[in-house]
Parts: structure tokens; C-alpha cells; sequence
């Protein structure tokens, strides 16, 4: 499966921004979708997850509230609604395609959160 991400940018401190992951080339239902993000000098981080028909999500402690991840399969597409952003946001962000043990990676989105 190839991913594209998009939807990165700057934002100001308490605003929004979505990110969208595009999926190609394989039965997209067969994935469980991930968002992580790698900030400068810090390892790379699970940020939300959300299994391959959206039954059941999981998040962060520190974008509970706040990120929502949602899919939708008759689009390929996966998404990260990110609000109340915080500077500590700003980070790479990856979508992450899983399929037995197997990861898939798009090429990432820069999200700098700045006033």
C-alpha cells in the first residue's frame, strides 16, 4: 500500500489543522491506520490509532480531547482533526498503514505550531 499525507502547515497556538493520509494500491480495509509524529530530537511517537473499520480508536494522554482520527474507506483516506493545538504539537507527522505486523509509511507532513 503507498500513502500520501497532506494537510500539514503552520497553525497558531489553540488553532486547528487536518491532516489527510491517502491510501493506494491495496484493499484499504485490510489496514489498521496510525497516526505517529517524530519531533526534533525526540523519538518517533503513536499519536492515534483506529482499526480497519473505525470500530475502536486510541489516543495519546497528550492529544486526548483534543485530535480525533477518523477513516473513510470509501475514500481510501485516513484523518487526523487536530485542535487546541499546542506548541509541543509541532512535530513530523506519519501516517502508518498496519497489516500483519507489517507497517507501511507515508513520507510524513510538517505541523509547526507558532505564533
Amino acid at each position: 500500500v503507498q500513502l500520501v499525507e497532506s494537510g500539514g502547515g503552520l497553525a497558531q497556538p489553540g488553532g486547528s489543522l487536518r491532516l489527510s493520509c491517502a491510501a493506494s494500491g491495496d484493499t484499504f480495509t485490510s489496514y489498521n491506520m496510525r497516526w505517529l509524529r517524530q519531533a526534533p530530537g525526540k523519538e518517533r511517537e503513536l499519536v492515534a490509532s483506529i482499526t480497519n473499520f473505525g470500530g475502536s480508536t486510541n489516543y495519546a494522554d497528550s492529544v486526548k480531547g483534543r485530535f480525533t482520527i477518523s477513516r473513510d474507506n470509501a475514500k481510501r483516506t485516513v484523518y487526523l482533526q487536530m485542535n487546541s493545538l499546542k506548541s509541543e504539537d509541532t512535530a513530523v507527522y506519519y501516517c502508518n498503514a498496519q497489516k500483519f505486523w507489517v507497517d507501511y509509511w507515508g513520507q510524513g507532513t510538517q505541523v509547526t505550531v507558532s505564533s
